[in-house]
């Protein structure tokens, strides 16, 4: 039986050997690793060169990801390829020429903004959302020119539509929900996932508990009608996983990802000091062992096996394979 293509459109875990065991054994064939968040360019390069060391530990079980072909070669040797992403713009600091340099380094995808306000459009926690700036406007350009992805998965609702709009190339929304199903502000709305699938663009389901209806409580059936629900409105070309699974990792990192070097005080996000520690795990999603628990669920909903292949990576497989080469003409 041919192995089922796969791919977590976003993970930021404590790496182990252990974590890429559960990767490759849930049957995941990439995975798109966050590598920053609030790093400037020096901490960013280190944190690249200790990937490179994890390839050389590792190279039985995963290997980098720069073009789309490299991800087939990964799902041929059953290993996991390994996709560098920046939850920030932090690491081009305000440079232009970083965009290309860290995409020579392997880099392929980047969100504009980190729930606050960046250099480049405004997030999902600013009251006001003042859409992309000027400096925004000529990443964008950039990112489109090298071969770079935009996500906007922590954007605030006009900065994500203006990203849309501007880039020639589709965006991703790796990991995130419809606010349909769960109104937390960093889910998005159905105008903006309207906009995205028009646009050819991806949205990866976020499997983090604050993101879903009832949050640890929420059932593999709940979960499994969401993504019905949300095939119905942007077409089954048009949506991934992105579980934004965060294994094995301290207060001290959650604290690192709302924080940054902007606040001295527990960034709540929504004021509410009950999101203040890691949530529960799901019951039917603990780590990526689990991934075949969710084809099961798609399956019991009446997902063919073509739909369900889609779901679970063949449409983040398409988007590598037009997203993270140069771009061509004019287009």
């Amino acid at each position: 039986m041919t192995k089922m293509m796969m791919i977590d459109g976003l993970q930021y875990s404590q790496w182990s050997r252990e974590v890429f065991e559960q990767m490759r054994s849930g049957g995941l064939s990439a995975v798109h690793v966050t590598i920053a968040y609030h790093e400037m360019c020096r901490e960013t390069l280190q944190n690249i060169g200790a990937w490179n060391r994890l390839f050389a530990q590792h190279d039985d079980l995963i290997m980098p990801v720069h073009t789309a072909a490299d991800i087939d070669m990964a799902h041929q040797q059953n290993k996991v390829g390994i996709i560098f992403g920046f939850q920030n713009c932090s690491p081009i600091e305000d440079d232009i020429d970083l965009v290309e340099i860290f995409h020579q380094l392997g880099v392929r995808i980047m969100q504009l903004t980190y729930n606050n306000q960046s250099l480049l459009a405004s997030g999902c926690y600013e009251p006001n959302d003042a859409g992309i700036s000027r400096f925004g406007k000529v990443v964008i350009a950039e990112m489109n020119r090298v071969g770079m992805v935009i996500d906007m998965s922590h954007s605030a609702e006009e900065s994500t539509m203006q990203a849309i709009a501007l880039s020639q190339r589709p965006i991703v929304i790796s990991h995130a929900n419809p606010s349909f199903f769960e109104p937390a502000k960093r889910n998005k709305s159905n105008r903006v996932l309207l906009a995205l699938a028009e646009s050819g663009g991806l949205l990866g389901f976020s499997l983090y508990p604050f993101h879903l209806q009832g949050g640890p409580d929420c059932t593999l059936d709940s979960f499994c009608n969401m993504v019905a629900d949300t095939v119905d409105l942007m077409g089954i070309d048009h949506v991934g996983m992105g579980s934004d699974l965060c294994l094995n990792q301290p207060l001290s990192v959650l604290e690192w990802m709302r924080n940054g070097r902007w606040s001295k005080q527990m960034d709540y996000g929504e004021g509410s000091a009950t999101n203040a520690a890691w949530p529960k795990s799901l019951s039917w999603f603990e780590n990526s062992a689990d991934f075949p628990n969710i084809v099961a669920g798609l399956q019991q909903k009446g997902f063919n096996a073509t739909e369900v292949e889609k779901i679970m990576g063949g449409n983040w497989l398409a988007l590598c394979r037009s997203g993270f080469g140069p771009q061509s003409g004019q287009d």
